[in-house]
């Protein structure tokens, strides 16, 4: 059995996870410090090796970076292609990670049980850009001033700045795979069919 590395090496491989998790995020020291709300400069510290990183500094980061704390104290294994990420459960929906790359788009497979969220519809705002198609069952979607019924192989994708609410109105499950970008990104389509009129 390989012995562990040396604390020495474990420690000193951590900045520059640090820094590849917060520059694949496309997020800047200053973002990153208005969350986790640990000053730039020992940021910058931990990130360059030039501070030693404690486990609540390390507990902070892993939240911010959406990442389990083992994957900035050791190397994740590259050979198994798998996500292996947990579901959890927000308001009575399960969302299925479907990636586990911390910044950027993100996928999911979401589980509607029948009749949630319970309650009356409250529309939120936040941050991101979402693509939502519905895979079984039926979604609905409440943006704006609108209200609309997604059947199986229907679409939709919206700016979540818009007060928008997603439920299930009926009596079975339903299923969507999600995509969800956290700085607003949208999805880009460079492959479409040909329509009878080209040639």
């Amino acid at each position: 059995m390989d012995s562990p590395p040396p604390l020495d090496h474990v420690l000193d491989a951590v900045g520059p996870r640090l820094r590849a998790l917060r520059q694949r995020g496309n997020t800047t020291l200053a973002q990153l410090s208005a969350t986790t709300g640990i000053s730039v400069s020992t940021l910058s510290r931990l990130e360059s090796g030039g501070r030693r990183p404690t486990l609540e500094l390390l507990l902070q980061l892993a939240r911010a970076h959406q990442v389990p704390l083992d994957e900035l104290v050791g190397t994740p294994a590259t050979e198994d292609p798998r996500v292996t990420a947990r579901p959890f459960v927000r308001h009575g929906i399960t969302f299925f990670p479907l990636t586990r790359r911390p910044g950027g788009l993100r996928a999911y497979k979401v589980l509607y049980p029948p009749g949630i969220p319970a309650g009356d519809p409250e529309p939120q705002v936040h941050e991101g850009y979402e693509w939502t198609y519905v895979l079984s069952g039926r979604l609905r979607l409440i943006l704006g001033e609108h209200d609309f019924i997604l059947k199986p192989g229907e679409v939709a994708e919206f700016d979540t700045h818009v007060p928008h609410w997603l439920g299930n109105p009926g009596t079975t499950p339903t299923e969507t795979l999600a995509l969800f970008g956290p700085q607003g990104e949208r999805i880009h389509v460079r492959a479409r069919p040909r329509s009878s009129t080209e040639p």
